[in-house]
C-alpha cells in the first residue's frame, strides 16, 4: 500500500497528495533507479560515496525548473566531491536536449519516468499529475539525510542558500 499524504503541497494554489513516505533529517536514504540519458539505469550507489545534493523538479521545460537546474550547475564548480543529481519525470531524450541546450555539464539528470521509483521512494510523487514536487535532499557519504525540503507551493523556488549551507557543512 503506497502511503498518501494530501494538503502537505500546493500547485498554483491547488491542493495536492504526495505518495509515499516523507523523507526526514537523520533517515537512511532508500535506494532508487531512474535511467541516465543513455537509457541506462542508475542507482544511489552509482554516486558512489560522495556527498550528494538531489535536485528535485517536476519538469526541466518550465521557468523554475529550469533555473533551479542552472543554479545547482553553477554552484557545482565550487563543491569539490559533491555529486548533483537532478530528478524529474521528464524522458531520458529530452533531459538530454535540455542539458546541451542549457549548457548543463556538472549535474547529472536522471529521469524517474519509467517506475517513478525515486518519487514514491521519498515521497515526491505528485497523485493528480505524476510528476515529481520540487524539493532538495542532502545526502552524507553514507546516505545518511542531513537535510530535506519539500516545497510548499510547487511553482516557487527551493531554499537554495539553505541547501548549500547544509552541504558545505559537510565538506
Amino acid at each position: 500500500m503506497i502511503e498518501k499524504r494530501a494538503n502537505i503541497i500546493t500547485m498554483k494554489g491547488n491542493p495536492m497528495t504526495l505518495l509515499g513516505p516523507e523523507i526526514k533529517i537523520g533517515d537512511k536514504a532508500p535506494d532508487f533507479t531512474v535511467l541516465t540519458g543513455d537509457l541506462k539505469p542508475y542507482t544511489l550507489k552509482d554516486a558512489g560515496d560522495k556527498i550528494k545534493i538531489i535536485s528535485v523538479v517536476p519538469s526541466l521545460d518550465t521557468g523554475v525548473c529550469e533555473l533551479q537546474t542552472i543554479r545547482f550547475n553553477e554552484e557545482a564548480a565550487d563543491l569539490d566531491n559533491v555529486v548533483i543529481l537532478t530528478i524529474s519525470v521528464d524522458l531520458p531524450y529530452a533531459q538530454k536536449r535540455f542539458c546541451s541546450s542549457n549548457n548543463i555539464d556538472k549535474v547529472i539528470t536522471l529521469s524517474d519516468h519509467k517506475d517513478l521509483s525515486f518519487g514514491l521512494n521519498y515521497g515526491f510523487v505528485i497523485e493528480e499529475l505524476r510528476l515529481l514536487s520540487r524539493g532538495i535532499i542532502v545526502l552524507d557519504k553514507d546516505n545518511t539525510v542531513r537535510y530535506v525540503e519539500y516545497v510548499k507551493e510547487v511553482s516557487n523556488h527551493p531554499d537554495y542558500d539553505k541547501a548549500l549551507e547544509e552541504t558545505r557543512k559537510l565538506l
